[in-house]
């Protein structure tokens, strides 16, 4: 089985891209199942409901979310009703939505996808580690595959959490940083991992970002206005070819499309 997990989506350019290259793609590559970040998707920062279907109906199965989930206020009214749109498991009880989704997919495989987040350098949430132990056992008898999109900033977080959920897991797949890293490897218990699988938005941007307000940001320390960067776009993701008799993965592969004709107006 082939599965497809996308980087994040950033703005009206990075869900252009999508909508235009997903479809054709999964037919050609006989992708079963698709993930996306989509936390940035919102002219770069979270998400609404609109935008969110707008990523199902360009052939995304699960949209994976991080710090960022709570940056558009309405999210919060709809998302326990969207069993498709993940935010981090480890939050605290009694936050709106749900950190986990098991899936069906065509072949009749069943497929759990866990949202998590780091510590190091972001927001103090629940211990990821501690949420593995109490949690995948339960989820492995649930699905055939288990993907984790660990969304964190520092490369040692995501490598001990891989680490440590090797064997456990199908896939640990790095989000957050919007830079594609070449590091992807099958770890010795047959869990794949990237530390990010980068980002599906504009290339003439810093992370997604017009470049001039990030570097007035960085030289003067004052707050700034960010918006998202014009096209083109590159996309950015990994291919997960998966046996579907032990849930392992067998290879794990960087994609990395260039969409040269993707340009659009700013979002306000």
């Amino acid at each position: 089985m082939k599965l497809l997990f996308i980087g994040d989506v950033v703005g009206r350019p990075g869900r252009r891209a999508l909508s235009e290259w997903l479809p054709g793609y999964r037919r050609e590559r006989g992708i079963a199942f698709t993930i996306a970040n989509g936390e940035n998707a919102a002219a770069g920062f979270g998400i609404t409901r609109a935008i969110y279907h707008e990523l199902l109906d360009a052939r995304v199965d699960c949209v994976t979310s991080g710090n960022h989930i709570w940056a558009q206020k309405e999210v919060e009214t709809w998302i326990g009703n969207e069993v498709r749109l993940l935010r981090p498991a480890n939050f605290p009880a009694g936050v709106p939505g749900t950190g986990v989704g098991v899936f069906d997919t065509d072949q009749g495989l069943r497929v759990a996808v866990a949202n998590l987040c780091g510590r190091v350098f972001m927001h103090c949430l629940d211990c990821p580690f501690a949420w593995a132990d109490r949690e995948l056992d339960g989820l492995r008898e649930k699905a055939d595959i288990v993907i984790v999109d660990f969304h964190a900033e520092a490369t040692s977080e995501k490598q001990a959490f891989a680490w440590y959920v090797d064997g456990r897991v199908t896939a640990v797949i790095g989000t957050h940083t919007h830079v594609q890293t070449a590091d992807e490897q099958l770890l010795p218990g047959g869990t794949a991992y990237i530390t990010d699988c980068g980002m599906t938005g504009p290339i003439n941007s810093i992370i997604g970002t017009e470049v001039e307000p990030v570097l007035a940001r960085y030289r003067t320390q004052m707050p700034k206005r960010f918006t998202v960067g014009p096209g083109p776009v590159d996309l950015c993701g990994v291919i997960l070819d998966i046996d579907e008799e032990t849930g392992r993965a067998t290879t794990i592969s960087r994609v990395k499309e260039r969409l040269e004709e993707i340009d659009t107006e700013p979002e306000q």
